[in-house]
């Protein structure tokens, strides 16, 4: 009987260590999984950072680029302008003369097409 209670007790003691070993082993799967998440999330964070950084220099470089664009307008417009109102001032002058004479000198002329009724 000793030898079946002992041949038993081995056998607990046996299943005893292979509890403990597969607790054990639990906890570390759980811890490297654990750590496996963590150097995941920060490397998602370092990759969102470094996409985010790319995105703004590459808005900050359309931006920029518009700016450009509305400022070479805006300089083309006021030269445009100028040279209209440069236009205007050389030519008022004759203008207005030829309107004036055009009114002001009236030929009285019959129309080709009056008949004279008798």
């Amino acid at each position: 009987m000793t030898s079946q209670s002992q041949g038993i007790h081995q056998l607990l003691q046996a299943e005893k260590r292979a509890k403990d070993k597969l607790e054990e082993a639990k906890k570390r799967k759980a811890k490297r999984l654990r750590q496996a998440k963590e150097e995941a999330m920060a490397e998602i964070d370092q990759y969102r950072m470094q996409r985010d950084q790319e995105f703004r220099q590459k808005h900050a470089k359309i931006m920029g680029s518009q700016s450009n664009i509305s400022e070479e307008i805006e300089a083309q417009t006021l030269e445009k302008i100028e040279e209209l109102n440069g236009s205007y001032n050389k030519s008022m002058e004759s203008v207005i003369n030829q309107l004036l004479s055009i009114v002001c000198d009236v030929k009285p002329e019959i129309h080709a097409n009056y008949r004279i009724a008798n």
